[in-house]
């Protein structure tokens, strides 16, 4: 990270704009929205006029990911292996859950016939 890159790091920014990411990072915002697609646990807000929103913890992930895929020399799979261990997933169901919903949903068409 360059010295210039440094100085947009404050730890009392809340939010960061893709191409300030892109700036700190030094990746290209079209590294960025790819690896969007590849992690989900990269997952930034959009706005209201739909400009991806980082906040602090985006930023960390995004730091992580390139050093295990620049440095580390980890494949993308061994990246989403890695975050999965650590990282929960959004809006994931844990497989009980699912057991769960099917269990009643059985039942449900048991009383409809």
């Amino acid at each position: 990270m360059g010295a210039s890159s440094r100085k947009n790091v404050s730890s009392d920014r809340l939010f960061y704009k893709i191409g300030e990411i892109s700036e700190i990072t030094e990746l290209e915002p079209y590294v960025l929205r790819y690896w969007e697609t590849e992690f989900p646990f990269l997952n930034p807000r959009k706005n209201k006029t739909g400009q991806r929103v980082y906040t602090r913890k985006d930023l960390e992930i995004v730091l992580q990911i390139k050093n295990l895929l620049y440095k580390e020399k980890y494949t993308i799979a061994g990246v989403r292996k890695k975050f999965g261990e650590s990282v929960p997933k959004k809006n994931s169901i844990s497989i009980q859950t699912i057991k769960e919903i099917r269990r009643k949903l059985k039942e449900i068409l048991n009383i409809l016939k």
